[in-house]
């Protein structure tokens, strides 16, 4: 595929557009039947809407920054242990994307690899050509071509970038996006971006033969397996719900990982920040794991959590947190002096990452100390509030989607959306300038970070003014709402960014309609 720019560019192939066509024509028809009306029509990645929008977006001749990208295979060292894997040039995590919130990045992607991959600009709600998912906003880009992903910047923040192409994103696919606020009041004298990761790849096989032994064996029994319960439906055991082991309930993932990483490397073998005592030092938290949620803390040292997801929150002080796939926090440190560990423990499973912080002299940390805060205050997304400038006005939601999580019982390894895997599925229709809620049912045993592509949507928690956020735990048996406005025209993927659920069928698609 050549490059797209915008007023050039190319839309997906016509078979790809058809087979969204055939998809989205059920919602038409059956509003036509409904209502009597004409049937609507999906706005596509291609329609004058999106273009219109992001004309909107670039007022003012933005500048714009030009990265190039090498998607390619790679031996990286992750800190003693040499593993094959694919990268971002030839590091993990990828090269950092530094943007200003308002200006244009323009990243031209070379794929060098062996299967066809793409970009997902993770959490930004940019024009939806753009948004890297083939089949529903893009062709694929095909080993030896290259792509140009080119799009205004709206929204300061935290994010991430990764394949949108099978397993990818659990090899070393990943890398950060950090958009600056130039407004942004500076409340801290220095800054480190952590990456979170979990990794199998090159030392115990491979994502893709993770994900087929799945589907062949089903869930470990140790890790959510049917513990002798074959064939009863998740959703018919009422009163199992979150279990007392943990915040995240008794099933906490599908993978036992031999190494956890933070900035790509292992706990024995550390990367270091290096600040001075009495310094206010901002981190910058994503994880890029497969599946893993991590507990995140700094020993010796109380967290104030500033941002999530990219969006401002009410500041709360806590020892630790929870941090999800695709999450991304902002926290505030008050530095002490000497080496302190910053522990991320895989939440539910045996091992952790570990990075040090260092602002004077003192012994190193050994990789398996465990600081007392990871056993103090535990914070959640479900606590915190949307700062004002960010909060949503309050309103009654115009249209409400149930998005129900399952897994279907027929197969070993099978996970649901509305009954129906992203094979079979059906479109949620939306229409532009509509305040949407989405009510999250999960009827299964496990959390599910659930993620909306092109939106930020705010936790629904009473009459308090819950988090903007794009990614969101669903605990086990439990039901979440959450609030977005429709102003982002296209067709946008909703999904468990748990990547081997979600290649196991967890996952549906948001369509405007017009």
């Amino acid at each position: 595929m050549g490059s797209a720019a915008f007023g050039n560019r190319p839309g997906m192939s016509r078979r790809g557009f058809l087979g969204l066509g055939a998809s989205l024509a059920a919602i038409g028809v059956a509003q036509a039947c409904s209502s009597q009306a004409a049937p609507l029509s999906a706005v596509g990645p291609t329609s004058p809407l999106v273009g219109d929008l992001e004309r909107t977006r670039r007022a003012g001749n933005p500048r714009v920054v030009d990265v190039g990208l090498r998607a390619k295979p790679a031996t990286v060292d992750l800190g003693g242990v040499q593993v094959r894997t694919w990268s971002f040039g030839d590091r993990v995590p990828g090269p950092e994307i530094r943007v200003r919130r308002g200006e244009v990045l323009r990243a031209r992607l070379s794929n060098e690899l062996e299967q066809d991959t793409s970009v997902h600009w993770h959490g930004i709600a940019m024009r939806n050509d753009m948004d890297g998912v083939p089949g529903l906003t893009q062709d694929p880009v095909r080993p030896g071509l290259t792509h140009t992903y080119d799009f205004a910047v709206p929204h300061a923040g935290t994010y991430f970038f990764h394949p949108h192409v099978g397993t990818q994103l659990d090899r070393g696919l990943y890398a950060p996006l950090i958009v600056e606020d130039p407004d942004e009041p500076g409340r801290y004298d220095a800054e480190a971006v952590i990456v979170l990761d979990d990794w199998l790849d090159g030392v115990a096989g491979d994502p893709d033969a993770k994900l087929e032994q799945l589907r062949r064996e089903g869930m470990p029994m140790d890790h959510g397996g049917m513990d002798g319960m074959s064939g009863m439906d998740h959703g018919s055991m009422p009163g199992m719900g979150q279990s007392a082991s943990g915040p995240l309930g008794k099933d906490t993932g599908d993978v036992q990982y031999p190494h956890y990483l933070i900035n790509g490397r292992i706990p024995a073998a550390p990367v270091t920040v290096s600040a001075k005592p009495g310094q206010r030092l901002r981190l910058r938290i994503i994880n890029a794991g497969g599946d893993t949620a991590f507990r995140v803390a700094l020993g010796g040292h109380r967290m104030t959590v500033t941002h999530t997801d990219g969006f401002p929150v009410e500041p709360v002080e806590t020892d630790s947190l929870l941090i999800s796939m695709g999450e991304r926090y902002d926290v505030v440190v008050t530095l002490g002096d000497g080496v302190f560990p910053l522990v991320a423990d895989a939440e539910g499973k045996e091992g952790r990452a570990m990075a040090l912080v260092r602002t004077g002299s003192g012994a190193v940390p050994s990789a398996d100390v465990r600081p007392r805060e990871l056993d103090g205050r535990l914070l959640q997304a479900l606590e915190l509030v949307a700062a004002e400038p960010v909060r949503f006005a309050p309103e009654q939601p115009d249209r409400t989607h149930v998005v129900e999580l399952g897994m279907d019982m027929s197969e070993p390894y099978l996970w649901t959306i509305n009954g129906k895997t992203y094979a079979e599925h059906q479109p949620l229709p939306v229409q532009r300038g509509e305040r949407v809620r989405l009510r999250f049912v999960n009827k299964t045993m496990m959390f599910h970070p659930m993620h909306l592509h092109g939106h930020t949507f705010q936790l629904v928690r009473g009459r308090a003014a819950g988090a903007r956020k794009d990614t969101t735990i669903v605990l086990p048996m439990q039901t979440l709402d959450v609030d977005f406005e429709a102003d982002n025209p296209g067709q946008w993927m909703l999904h468990c960014h748990n990547i081997y659920h979600g290649e196991a069928g967890m996952m549906s698609s948001l369509s405007y309609v017009a």
